[in-house]
């Protein structure tokens, strides 16, 4: 991936982060932060509902988009990595369903490029794992804030 020009991944990036700017978008990113799926049927269920469940679809796709043009040599990875965390973030609240809900789907290579992204990383299972125990240290501070 050394011979990406750098000066249009950087234009690429701007692109994506404009798309992340969007209205719609931006709402469904402020809504994925507070979802927390703790099996694939409630990932589905929610999937398919309308309103919220097209939130999960827009930004779950969107991150799966985004790291396919990295997997594929469009956009340097680490300038990627770099400039952005909020896709570690999706796929950690996914990772520990995949196994079902690619039985689910019926579809064994859904969410692969978040997956190769993240595992092609020196120290990605590390770093997922990191994200992973602070959306669960989170989830227990808001609910016990609430309480």
């Amino acid at each position: 991936m050394s011979n990406i020009d750098k000066a249009k991944s950087a234009e690429l990036l701007m692109q994506l982060y404009d798309l992340r700017r969007e209205k719609v978008m931006r709402k469904g990113r402020d809504w994925m932060f507070g979802f927390n799926p703790t099996t694939a049927d409630e990932y589905m269920s929610k999937m398919m509902e309308e309103g919220e469940g097209a939130y999960l679809r827009m930004v779950s796709s969107y991150w799966e988009m985004a790291a396919g043009f990295v997997n594929h040599g469009a956009i340097d990875r680490d300038m990627f990595c770099d400039a952005n965390g909020e896709y570690m973030l999706v796929y950690a609240k996914i990772e520990p369903l995949l196994a079902e809900l690619r039985e689910k789907f019926q579809n064994p290579e859904a969410f692969k490029h978040l997956e190769k992204l993240i595992n092609d990383q020196p120290d990605g299972k590390e770093k997922l794992k990191k994200v992973q125990e602070w959306l669960a240290n989170f989830g227990k501070e808001s609910a016990e804030a609430s309480a």
